[in-house]
């Protein structure tokens, strides 16, 4: 593999499919995005992810496909076995891709993906915990320079890390996860509660009784101190799983990305000082720093392109 050599890079997540076609430096040359079908199901996931390759293989010639799935992805089977924002089960993703598309396909979960992307070609971080802010809270470990996945893929589900087992339920089934407190589906069910409790407010009026997590990045956008609240206990309770994550692993540093880190100190300013107040031992082990992705939400098809190039 050179790094002139192509691969597609697929980032499957709750709301969006991003790809691209990236080289050995993850230089992205074309990129595309588009919704994930409602019912996310792996026919209709998958015909969106066939249309897409080809329309990306329609401007480059590539020699391998690197998927990143939302959910827990069997290393190296890539057999996608559950995710909890998305309806498939046991959807053999690279089998079914291998043959539609003969080219060989590796297949990862998304915060994998994604660590390695900023592993590789951020920060210089060989110890490293990514969390992905989007529709769930996704995690990648980065332990002395190599991704952790436990022996079959099943490991660093640190989204689903339990905060307050009182807490609002997740879509794992789960509650008080620390998805149901920092995701993009949590800031959806504050503005929503938002907008009951207040319907004159700038949360409904924009929602227009369909108030989603844009609509609180929207209110904020205009000023509203409402959404800006929001968005500080969406980050404080950000700060608190990690400060956890921190306890348990010593890192270089905390990276976060997905598309909110996007709204940067509004969510990471507030992120930071909860991860203060809860370190354990701060003066004996440090603080790592939380710093936001350098690929911001592009990290995971980036990262998928490259473990692809890794695999040929």
């Amino acid at each position: 593999m050179t790094s002139r050599s192509l691969a597609i890079g697929l980032d499957i997540g709750g709301t969006k499919i991003a790809g691209a076609v990236v080289d050995g430096t993850g230089a992205v040359l074309t990129e595309i995005t588009e919704p994930t079908p409602e019912e996310s199901d792996a026919g209709s996931v998958t015909a969106v992810l066939v249309d897409m390759i080809g329309r990306l293989r329609a401007a480059h010639e590539v020699v391998t496909i690197g998927v990143g799935a939302a959910g827990i992805v069997e290393w190296p089977v890539g057999t996608t076995l559950w995710a909890p924002n998305n309806a498939y089960r046991d959807w053999p993703v690279r089998e079914h891709l291998e043959k539609i598309t003969d080219l060989p396909v590796v297949v990862d979960n998304d915060a994998n993906v994604a660590a390695l992307a900023e592993a590789r070609l951020g920060e210089p971080y060989p110890n490293m915990v990514l969390v992905t802010v989007g529709t769930g809270i996704g995690g990648g470990l980065v332990m002395n320079g190599e991704i952790y996945r436990g022996p079959t893929g099943r490991g660093a589900e640190l989204g689903h890390i339990i905060l307050n087992p009182d807490g609002p339920r997740c879509g794992c089934g789960n509650h008080g996860c620390f998805e149901a407190y920092a995701s993009g589906t949590a800031l959806t069910r504050m503005g929503r509660d938002a907008a009951d409790d207040d319907p004159d407010g700038l949360i409904a009026r924009l929602g227009a009784g369909d108030v989603t997590g844009r609509t609180v990045v929207e209110a904020v956008e205009q000023g509203d101190e409402t959404a800006k609240a929001l968005f500080a206990r969406l980050g404080r309770w950000l700060g608190v799983g990690i400060a956890s994550l921190a306890n348990i692993f010593e890192v270089d540093a905390v990276v976060v990305g997905g598309g909110l880190v996007e709204t940067g100190d509004l969510l990471l300013a507030p992120a930071r000082a909860a991860a203060r107040e809860y370190a354990y031992a701060p003066t004996a082990r440090g603080i790592p720093p939380i710093v936001p992705a350098t690929f911001g939400g592009d990290a995971g098809k980036i990262g998928a392109a490259l473990l692809a190039l890794d695999h040929i």
